[in-house]
């Protein structure tokens, strides 16, 4: 689970893996028939063990003449986790990374006529598949009203990132840091 403070220590977002990104059958690919997911959270009251959903990010390895990282996020409802709004979709590429962007303003936005969100809402940066990334956030400042609305986007832009080395061949080894190297444990 990944968790965003504000400078009090609160947690104000969070971004916690709901769907494990696992190869499907025959394969060494997640692909979008069986994608990873995560929950975009936020607080429900004052306890941190209470969470409210706010958006779905789904994850693939999409197969081409370029591999990409398909991606779709949708703002889930107050109906519950299987009525979601659909706000972005799309392609990053898998070896130059790319931007994730909500932006219903761009011509090229497929779900602009189907989402309620107007305007350009965020984007973030993504490195390429195996490389260490610093994702720089920008949200617009129209969906913000507090700390924890940006939060919000930074959790989903550290889902996104994440995702990148989730649907990396899973014939290749993972970067050192999410290998579980078993010598950093013995004495």
């Amino acid at each position: 689970m990944i968790i965003v403070y504000d400078l009090s220590g609160s947690a104000v977002a969070a971004a916690s893996m709901i769907t494990p990104f696992v190869p499907s059958p025959g394969s060494d690919r997640v692909s979008r028939s069986n994608p990873g997911a995560w929950l975009i959270l936020r607080p429900n009251g004052v306890s941190i063990s209470s969470w409210k959903p706010w958006g779905r990010l789904e994850a693939w390895r999409e197969r081409g003449p370029v591999d990409g990282l398909g991606y779709k996020f949708e703002l889930i409802t107050n109906n519950g986790l299987t009525s979601g709004v659909p706000i972005a979709e799309g392609t990053l590429n898998i070896k130059k990374g790319g931007r994730f962007c909500i932006d219903n303003s761009r011509k090229d936005s497929a779900l602009s006529f189907l989402s309620p969100v107007r305007g350009f809402v965020m984007g973030s940066s993504v490195e390429g598949e195996g490389k260490v990334s610093k994702p720089v956030v920008q949200v617009g400042v129209q969906h913000v009203t507090c700390t924890a609305d940006a939060a919000l986007f930074v959790a989903l832009s550290a889902a996104i990132d994440l995702s990148m080395d989730a649907c990396r061949l899973f014939s290749h080894k993972l970067r050192k840091e999410f290998s579980n190297d078993e010598q950093e444990f013995l004495p």
